[in-house]
């Protein structure tokens, strides 16, 4: 850029910040809403499937270290859960809409404000600002994956720094992947490895292990079906070949 153009880039940019506090106030009156906004259209997202009918595999290894799979027929609900961690920032953006709509305006921290009362004002906000955005980022994800989903246990898992990387197939035989954050509030081995995915979209995906605002449940079991003898006959077959 020439010198003129970052001259000017900058004088805007200046008379931008200098003058935030006339309309800090709309803009804070815009983002309520749209956490209100936000909120509400995940429960628009309504599932429209609450049973899911799905194949799982758990692999296990006995005490004498000899590895089998087990497979079940599952019958898994989906319920919403912990619904509370997005009362919080619903209740602040309606009580400032309906303050600021009693006295006209509520919003009048200056954007300089934080230098004289310290920088634990501005690392309060910047936190409060990162869990509210990432619990609605979370919930709105959430509710979109199992907008129009199937399911299916994923094939490999691998978890790592508090994030989980995924493979599943989709019922057409295409392979997808996916990652997510490790919230590990789904116990159950079976559920916390089941994948749900948009039918027209499996690039949109979530692992029962990463659900936050969601309970898996089984309300319904098949025949068990353990095929230990095949996994040692595999295991002892690819030792020979090798």
């Amino acid at each position: 850029m020439k010198t003129w153009q970052i001259f000017g880039v900058g004088l805007v940019a200046a008379v931008a910040l200098w003058s935030f506090p006339l309309y800090q106030s709309v803009i804070a009156g815009v983002a309520a809403i749209a956490v209100i906004g936000v909120v509400g259209a995940g429960f628009w997202l309504h599932p429209r499937t609450e049973v899911f009918y799905v194949r799982t595999t758990v692999w296990r290894i006995d005490g004498d270290g000899n590895l089998s799979s087990e497979h079940e027929q599952l019958a898994v609900k989906v319920e919403v859960a912990r619904l509370w961690l997005l009362f919080l920032p619903t209740s602040l953006a309606v009580a400032f809409l309906v303050v600021t709509a009693a006295h006209g305006t509520l919003w009048q921290i200056g954007i300089f404000d934080w230098i004289e009362n310290g920088y634990a004002l501005l690392i309060f906000n910047r936190a409060s600002l990162v869990l509210i955005v990432g619990a609605l980022s979370i919930w709105i994800s959430e509710r979109r994956v199992l907008r129009d989903a199937d399911a299916c246990s994923a094939r490999s898992v691998s978890v790592s720094n508090g994030r989980v990387s995924y493979a599943f197939v989709d019922r057409n035989g295409v392979s997808y992947g996916g990652e997510s954050l490790r919230f590990g509030l789904v116990r159950v081995p079976e559920l916390a490895n089941l994948v749900f995915h948009a039918v027209r979209k499996p690039e949109l995906n979530q692992i029962g292990s990463g659900f936050l605002f969601h309970r898996l449940i089984i309300i319904g079991r098949g025949l068990t079906d353990l095929d230990q003898q095949t996994v040692l006959a595999r295991a002892t077959s690819a030792g020979t070949n090798s």
